[in-house]
């Protein structure tokens, strides 16, 4: 054993002093190859000016010795462990498994060490140009500083040559102002000394008169004293008003005499009353030139639209229809056809050619397919099979109806309207009471035109509550009865403003304008007086097919708009959109926002509807933990409401002003 390691030491000795030497060799040859390409490319980048780093060779020298140094090392060990696989023989297939593992891990190493090497030469290019670029911008920054250094001293020899100039005109202004005060001293003691001449001259001639006054005083015949006096006195005087005069002069120079004051102050207050009323008419012309120009271009605005919108009809719209040539088609001919068409406009017409078909193809079909069982068919239409058509004429069908709503109106309501109305069928029909059922079912879905079949139909289908029209009934009938009681004589007729009290006194929160339009529709004009006679029976009268007068109908009409106005109102006091949420205290506090004279009942009863909960059920208002459990959104809320009679019961408080 100690043989073999004897050996094998020596043999690895040999070894490695062969391998040292080819490394030896290899490093010498690298070496050799390498040095004068670097030294010739640091010699040329500093010939240019470039910096180098000459510590690149020595980097890539020392990981070559580097690896050497490793591989010398890890030499004994391997021929150590091959040692060991061959003398291990049971463990031989283990030592090499991991011999070879280790072997693939070293050459995956180096295969990795060897793609590395590429982009170290790549970065080390990448540097020299680097250094090229900031060592050019380095000698375009020391241009650039050596030229700005030169401007800087150019202008601060322009400074100092303008501060010399300041200081010799600052010296020159001096001169100047001590040469002015001497010249202004001198004009002043010229000045007084011309005074003091000119008074000893005045004082000489005035002695000169005085001593000729003495020398002749026969000339004046008086004592030349008393003159001399008298006329000293007089200078005196004169001296004083002459100053009074000067004093005069300088304090009311610029005075004017009270009467042409006062007529000028009152010219000048009528012009400027005047200058006021001009100016209030030029801010009014003012204010309505803007308004105008608004006007103006809110008019240009809506010409250009409606011009766009008239070209886009144009272009997309199709001819209007000429309607003269459904004479010949419809039953009647001419005649009738003119008296259906009469003030409809063309949707209208459309409606009337629906129904003149839709009445053919009733009469033509025999029997109508059953609908079945299913929960969303109505009660009264749950049939299978053939259902035969009883072809009846909408006279007939509009009868029933009305027989259908006194029977309706007379008993307690207590079932639902379509139960109530396959019970009335049965009554009256018997086994055939599901024909007659389907057979009026279309006619009163067909015939929209007819107001006894459209409101039905609007009833049956759950769109409207029957509460709608048994309310609005109820109105009409109430109305009625007042003006029977206005007209003491019951001949049956009204004056125009007998008309209008009791409208005003039945409907008490109309405006103005919604009562003329109902006394409009009753027939008043604006050239009738208000002592015209009406027969107010007449105004509450249908005809054979249920349709009611246009007074009536604009009740409806101003009913619907107000149920719209009255919702409309409560959705902008919420400030929510129909898609957002509300909850059930919300609604209730709102309601009484806009409405405070809504009752205890009638509130719970909009709330009952609104949230589909019975009155009973209704949490108390102090469970507001409760309440806001309830919610629902605020467009289900609306159409809810918007299906039974609701409407105001008082007016709205007026906000304080500020």
């Amino acid at each position: 054993m100690a043989s073999k390691l004897q050996n094998s030491s020596f043999s690895i000795t040999s070894r490695e002093k062969r391998e040292r030497a080819q490394v030896r060799e290899k490093v010498g040859e690298e070496q050799d190859a390498s040095t004068p390409i670097c030294a010739s490319t640091r010699k040329h980048l500093r010939s240019i000016g470039v910096m180098t780093d000459d510590t690149l060779p020595t980097e890539t020298n020392d990981s070559q010795k580097r690896k050497l140094s490793q591989k010398r090392k890890t030499l004994p060990y391997r021929e150590v462990f091959e040692f060991f696989i061959e003398d291990f023989k049971t463990y031989k297939p283990l030592l090499s498994s991991i011999k070879k593992a280790y072997e693939a891990m070293l050459a995956h190493q180096s295969e990795k060490i060897r793609a590395l090497e590429p982009l170290k030469a790549k970065l080390s290019t990448v540097k020299a140009d680097c250094n090229e670029k900031i060592l050019a911008m380095r000698a375009e920054e020391k241009a650039e500083i050596s030229m700005l250094k030169k401007e800087k001293m150019n202008l601060l020899k322009l400074i100092d040559k303008k501060n010399e100039e300041k200081i010799s005109l600052q010296s020159e202004v001096t001169k100047l102002r001590k040469t002015l005060a001497e010249e202004y001293l001198r004009y002043l003691t010229e000045r007084d000394a011309r005074k003091v001449l000119i008074a000893d001259l005045n004082e000489l001639r005035y002695q000169r008169e005085d001593m000729s006054l003495v020398q002749s005083p026969g000339i004046w015949g008086e004592d030349p004293m008393k003159l001399t006096l008298a006329l000293k006195m007089a200078r005196q005087d004169l001296a004083r008003t002459q100053m009074e005069l000067n004093t005069m002069k300088a304090n009311f120079g610029d005075v004017v005499p009270r009467r042409d004051f006062e007529m000028q102050e009152k010219t000048n207050k009528d012009l400027q009353e005047q200058l006021d009323s001009l100016r209030d008419d030029y801010e009014e012309v003012r204010k309505e030139h803007e308004i105008l120009l608004q006007l103006h271009m809110s008019t240009l605005k809506e010409r250009d639209q409606f011009h766009s919108e008239l070209q886009e009809i144009q272009r997309t719209s199709t001819p209007r229809p000429d309607w003269t040539k459904c004479e010949d088609v419809i039953a009647g001919g001419r005649d009738r056809w003119h008296r259906l068409a009469e003030g409809k406009n063309s949707d209208q017409l459309v409606n009337v050619l629906l129904e003149e078909i839709g009445e053919g193809l009733l009469r033509e079909q025999d029997f109508f397919p059953g609908l079945g069982y299913g929960e969303n068919i109505p009660p009264f239409l749950r049939f299978d099979g053939n259902v035969e058509n009883k072809k009846p004429s909408k006279q007939e069908v509009v009868n029933l109806l009305k027989e259908a709503w006194k029977e309706r109106l007379a008993e307690e309501q207590k079932e639902k309207f379509p139960d109530f109305f396959f019970n009335f069928l049965e009554h009256r029909f018997g086994p055939a009471a599901v024909a007659w059922a389907y057979t009026i079912f279309e006619h009163i879905k067909l015939f929209h035109s007819n107001e006894v079949m459209r409101q039905f139909y609007a009833i049956l289908m759950g769109k409207v509550s029957e509460n709608v029209f048994i309310k609005q009934n109820e109105t009409v009938t109430q109305l009625l009865k007042e003006m029977t009681n206005v007209d003491s004589q019951n001949e049956g007729l009204l004056t125009m403003e007998q008309l209008s009290t009791v409208l005003k006194s039945t409907f008490p929160f109309k405006k103005e304008e919604k009562i003329q339009e109902l006394m409009e529709a009753g027939g008043w004009h604006p050239n009738s007086s208000n002592t015209d006679l009406l027969n107010y029976h007449t105004l509450f009268k249908e005809d054979e097919m249920g349709q009611s007068t246009d007074f009536v109908q604009k009740l409806w009409e101003q009913y619907m708009d107000e149920k719209d106005e009255y919702l409309l109102e409560l959705k902008q006091e919420l400030g929510l959109e129909l898609r957002d949420e509300v909850t059930l205290p919300k609604v209730r506090e709102t309601l009484m926002i806009i409405d405070p004279s809504l009752d205890k009942q009638t509130l719970n009863g909009y709330l009952n509807q609104a949230f589909q909960l019975p009155v009973t059920e209704l949490p108390p208002e102090e469970s507001d933990e409760k309440e806001k459990d309830i919610v629902l959104k605020l467009q289900t809320v609306l159409e809810r409401l918007h299906m039974v009679d609701i409407r105001r019961k008082g007016p709205r408080e007026q906000a304080p002003a500020n």
